[in-house]
């Protein structure tokens, strides 16, 4: 979802509150369940409970502050962040680099399975309180099938009131946390980093604890994936506000559970208990309004994330909407249905937000310490930091995320199902990545200029019927005088393709995130022309919209004798006739492959038939297309076997 049109850091007041609205989202509702979770039925102590706010303290500080809002947010690609902006931006300083990329895509995606649900849960839980015994799965069930069903119209309408929606959100976070503070000042002792030692070293299990302090910043991998909505100064402007809020509230939750009079929390969520009775219900309703804010924007994060992955060739092409006319809104049928089954799933089987606590923040490590890796090579790279220092910054954020990383897999036991959703999004991700490298690897290309005099004779060959007036091939060529044999034999088939201007059309992705601009080659005199279109990794291809678009600027300033061509229209149809042909292909049975090969090909093009096609992909669905299939052949099996048994005879 994005609410300007603009990537700047121009600071006013709505910017302020767009950036509450949509950036903090995730990371400003884990008040709901962070401090739970880490007392669970543990006997209530100063240790567990000081220490553990003291870590929750210097957890936001840390990875939060320093790593996420002073550093990684640098990295911006043309105002965009996000683990594939920040892989545009250093993929040509390492080819492994796609693997950590993939990991981190994956375990964002995965994300938005589990954040969703947990978060709408602990809210809707409150009702609890004053209605004891209700059942909340059914009512949780109903909101999140209600926020899928609604993406599909877009977020433009009600997008306006996220913002203030959010910042009642954190002014009841601080009142009903700095309500507590005064009643009991002592609980300030808390922020002392010797109380979060004291808990790790000390406190019988008080390193595995750290699985549910690390619930608190689960929310800084989103906050750097939505850098572009509102630009950096925004996000570090409001920060300041969101971190004040978040730390009052836990500071006041930890007041209230040492002077609660019960040795144990006995399931009692600290958060809705120390609200005054009378602002209860208000308080639930603030807080499943904020949890819905959250999960919206954590879906659309996803929407983003998998276009992104189609342009960078790291997933199958799907459909993708455009539910409003707002810059970058997108609406993807194939992921919302996907995220909605699994938030269903995961509510049916955890039941409530205790079980799923157990579940949540095993992704979000990975993600994390993927980020940090990509980070580096950014900073040495790309900001020409000194190599001592970002190895200095790696070790830190190493050792905090691997200690986050160590007790979170203790959690695979709970989440061991979910395992197997994690495993088919990055299955697909490398088929698709690598399996396409292999495909390109054996396109072979050869010189235009051995073809251009058959070129014009075929195109003033009467004696062949005319094809198209206008005949536009997709390439891959990024060499001007390089086309693929593949095109040379389609133009030149047993029913060769006579017309009067062939085109070649080359889409190139490149790494900032919403470039959009041509250029057009002339590379025989008004026969054969190239066109290369620039297309960030943020905008979906248009191909048949931009391709008529340029051919009328081209005629209107009289370039390449256009104007004078004929364009194939008639009295009876003004449409110009233009037809674009779109080679697609098939593996061919004929291959020997390695066991590598074989079984990335074969996913592959079982992926593919899933997929969407390449003319509706390419947005060619109003234009004359006429689709090819030819044999893919990488490898033609040699060692044929075969035997004649009769000599022809009889």
């Amino acid at each position: 979802m994005k609410l300007n049109d603009i990537h700047s850091n121009k600071i006013t007041f709505a910017s302020l509150l767009v950036a509450l609205g949509i950036i903090y989202g995730d990371i400003g509702t884990s008040p709901l369940y962070v401090l739970k979770a880490i007392v669970g039925d543990k006997p209530i102590t100063e240790t567990l409970i000081f220490g553990g706010v003291s870590c929750v303290f210097w957890t936001l500080v840390f990875q939060t502050t320093i790593k996420y809002i002073w550093l990684t947010l640098k990295a911006d690609n043309h105002g965009e962040g996000g683990i594939f902006s920040l892989y545009a931006l250093v993929r040509r300083f390492g080819k492994k680099l796609v693997i950590p990329t993939i990991l981190g895509a994956t375990t964002l995606l995965a994300d938005g399975i589990i954040t969703p649900p947990i978060s709408v849960a602990s809210a809707v839980e409150g009702l609890g309180i004053i209605i004891p015994n209700i059942s909340t799965v059914p009512i949780v069930v109903v909101i999140l099938s209600l926020l899928f069903f609604f993406e599909r119209f877009g977020t433009q309408k009600v997008g306006k009131a996220f913002g203030p929606m959010m910042l009642i959100w954190f002014l009841m976070l601080f009142v009903v946390g700095f309500v507590e503070i005064l009643h009991f000042p002592s609980v300030l002792q808390a922020l002392n980093p010797v109380y979060a030692f004291r808990l790790l070293t000390e406190y019988p299990q008080g390193y595995w604890l750290l699985g549910a302090v690390f619930l608190c910043t689960t929310g800084a991998e989103a906050l750097y994936s939505d850098l572009g909505h509102c630009g950096r100064k925004n996000i570090r402007i409001t920060w300041a506000f969101v971190k004040i809020s978040l730390v009052v509230n836990y500071l006041g939750q930890a007041a209230w559970i040492m002077h609660q009079g019960n040795p144990f929390l006995n399931g009692r969520n600290p958060f809705f208990e120390m609200m005054p009775q009378w602002f209860l219900l208000t308080g639930i309703l603030i807080a499943t309004a904020a949890t819905i804010i959250a999960s919206q924007a954590l879906i659309s994060g996803s929407y983003t994330l998998i276009s992104e992955a189609m342009s960078l060739n790291f997933w199958p092409r799907v459909k993708v909407k455009q539910p409003t006319e707002l810059k970058g809104q997108i609406y993807i049928p194939s992921v919302n249905t996907i995220l909605w089954i699994g938030c269903i799933l995961m509510i049916l089987y955890f039941k409530n937000s205790t079980h799923m606590e157990a579940a949540y923040g095993f992704s979000i490590t990975i993600a994390m310490m993927m980020t940090t890796i990509l980070l580096s090579y950014y900073l040495v790279y790309i900001k020409k930091w000194n190599i001592y220092i970002v190895f200095g910054l790696l070790l830190l954020f190493g050792i905090v995320e691997s200690s986050f990383f160590i007790t979170n897999v203790a959690k695979i036991k709970e989440r061991w199902m979910f395992l197997f959703f994690e495993l088919f999004i990055f299955s697909t991700m490398y088929v698709w990545y690598y399996a396409r490298k292999i495909k390109n690897k054996f396109t072979r290309f050869t010189e235009i200029g051995k073809y251009t005099n058959l070129i014009q004779e075929l195109s003033v060959d009467d004696s062949i019927p005319k094809f198209s007036t206008h005949l536009i091939y997709l390439t891959k060529a990024n060499n001007r005088h390089e086309i693929e044999e593949k095109i040379i034999n389609s133009i030149f088939s047993k029913n060769p393709k006579r017309a009067d201007v062939y085109w070649l059309l080359h889409i190139n992705r490149v790494e900032s995130p919403y470039t959009l601009t041509y250029d057009v080659s002339e590379l025989i005199d008004d026969k054969l022309i190239k066109v290369n279109i620039n297309i960030g990794f943020r905008i979906q291809p248009r191909t048949e919209l931009y391709f008529k678009k340029i051919v009328q600027e081209l005629v209107a300033k009289k370039e390449l004798n256009l104007h004078i061509k004929p364009d194939g229209s008639t009295k009876y149809n003004i449409e110009p006739n233009f037809k674009f042909i779109v080679i697609e292909k098939f593996l061919s049975v004929e291959n020997e492959f390695s066991l590598r090969e074989g079984v990335l090909l074969q996913s592959y093009f079982f992926l593919k038939r899933f997929g969407q096609r390449d003319e509706k992909a390419f947005g060619l669905d109003k234009s004359d297309v006429k689709i090819e299939n030819i044999p893919f052949i990488i490898q033609p099996a040699t060692n044929i076997d075969l035997s004649r048994i009769n000599n022809g005879k009889g």
